[in-house]
């Protein structure tokens, strides 16, 4: 029996473990959270769960060359160091993570371990990738140009539970949702080149209409050009990369981000309540009514969906907060995800929408619209911990059956990992839905 090694029980964690086990593999769950992994695992006794953190590198050591294949679901920073073991015990290693550069350099050395380090497998990086290159390819292989791309992408909470100001709740990685926020963008539009500060970033945004979801804002999602490469889409004009979020959380995140409640500057606030916290942040007064001089001072409505948003969270209250010597960053993103969790009978959604013009050289124009609306079951999974579980879990299983042969450093870019993985995806719910609109000939 084929021997997995999960590194991590966070939130998108449940899913694999329970397709890896129903296909007969063994597991071993480590996690400093090893009550969560035990959960996880109901007993199968193909399952074990232990407890270990990177801090134990001797440890991991042993756990890599005991597994025929480890998965890293660790945060990013992680991968590195476990892909260095992975290569050390020529073990191939599974990540849903982006590549970076570090991950990049591993290559030649995978290749003469003779192991994969497959990345970016989940979604958004992963679905995403790999429904878009089918399309890519299926152009090229007619011969045909992509003149523009766009792929847009958001988890989010089901339209019945966005009932907050924000239209956001957290059923993933809270502090990663915040924390992206403060990305700079990178895309091209119409062949220019557009780079956006990190305190713009959601001030760039356009609307886009979904028909079963309603109108979404749009902004860019960190560096777009990089995709001319990887999608191999050098004629295109139009290349960009997009988030999905509902209005509201657009707008208050733009104010959060202009009074700096994102910064990461240490500072005391002893004793202060959340109204002191938002009168120094602007550089008001508390004895002024906040809520107007705020209002003058950025130049916006006093009932604004921003201002509603801080209401909603507290942020006007005299509430004390609680914190000593912290930041701006720490105060703003803990209020947020405390009052801001997806309920456990809440389902979560997860959007995702390729829109491509491509052209041919009989005269012959197409606009391909292929997009996906995936809804998570309070009952089994989230969306967002299916779709990005299950494309990994499936990887695994090809890898160790063959079915995936391939070395080195890869993303699901190419037809050998992105044809069979989104064939398993259909069979398990997962599916894109395309609409072709062809233009007549000139």
């Amino acid at each position: 029996m084929r021997k997995v090694l999960i590194l991590g029980a966070g939130l998108v964690a449940k899913p694999m473990v329970e397709y890896l086990l129903d296909n007969c593999f063994r597991l071993t769950v480590a996690s400093p959270m090893k009550p969560r992994a035990e959960e996880m695992i109901k007993g199968n006794p193909h399952g074990d769960a232990i407890d270990w953190s990177m801090d134990d590198p001797v440890t991991l050591e042993k756990l890599v060359g005991e597994h025929d294949l480890t998965v890293s679901l660790l945060p990013y920073k992680f991968h590195y160091e476990v892909a260095l073991v992975c290569i050390r015990q020529e073990r191939p290693l599974v990540t849903t993570s982006y590549v970076q550069p570090e991950m990049q350099s591993l290559s030649v050395a995978a290749k003469k371990a003779g192991i994969i380090l497959l990345n970016e497998i989940g979604l958004d990086p992963g679905i995403d990738h790999m429904s878009a290159m089918r399309l890519i390819d299926r152009v090229h292989k007619k011969g045909g140009k992509v003149e523009k791309f766009y792929s847009l992408c958001g988890a989010l909470p089901a339209p019945e539970a966005a009932d907050n100001p924000l239209k956001y709740k957290f059923s993933w990685s809270p502090k990663g949702v915040i924390l992206a926020s403060r990305n700079s963008a990178l895309y091209i539009r119409d062949g220019k080149k557009v780079y956006i500060e990190p305190e713009n970033l959601f001030k760039d945004r356009f609307e886009k209409t979904i028909p079963e979801i309603g109108t979404l804002d749009v902004y860019p999602n960190r560096d777009s050009i990089s995709y001319v490469n990887i999608y191999g889409i050098p004629e295109a004009t139009t290349v960009y990369r997009g988030t999905f979020r509902y209005k509201g959380w657009c707008e208050t995140l733009d104010v959060m981000k202009s009074l700096n409640m994102l910064d990461d500057a240490s500072i005391d606030y002893s004793g202060k309540t959340f109204a002191e916290f938002i009168a120094e942040r602007s550089g008001l007064s508390i004895s002024d009514d906040l809520k107007k001089s705020l209002s003058i001072k950025l130049g916006l409505p006093a009932n604004c969906v921003a201002f509603k948003s801080f209401e909603w969270l507290g942020l006007f209250s005299q509430e004390k907060m609680g914190y000593y010597v912290t930041t701006p960053f720490e105060i703003t993103s803990n209020l947020m995800i405390r009052k801001m969790p997806l309920a456990e009978n809440e389902r979560d959604m997860v959007l995702l929408q390729h829109i491509i013009d491509a052209s041919y050289p009989d005269g012959r124009k197409e606009n391909i619209i292929s997009s996906m609306i995936d809804f998570g079951s309070p009952s089994t999974n989230t969306s967002i911990s299916r779709t990005v579980a299950l494309p990994a879990a499936i990887a695994v299983r090809m890898i160790l059956e063959k079915e995936i042969d391939l070395t080195g450093v890869y993303r699901p870019v190419v037809p050998e990992i992105y044809n069979p993985v989104l064939n398993e995806l259909e069979t398990l719910g997962i599916k894109m839905t395309e609409e072709v609109f062809e233009q007549d000939r000139r």
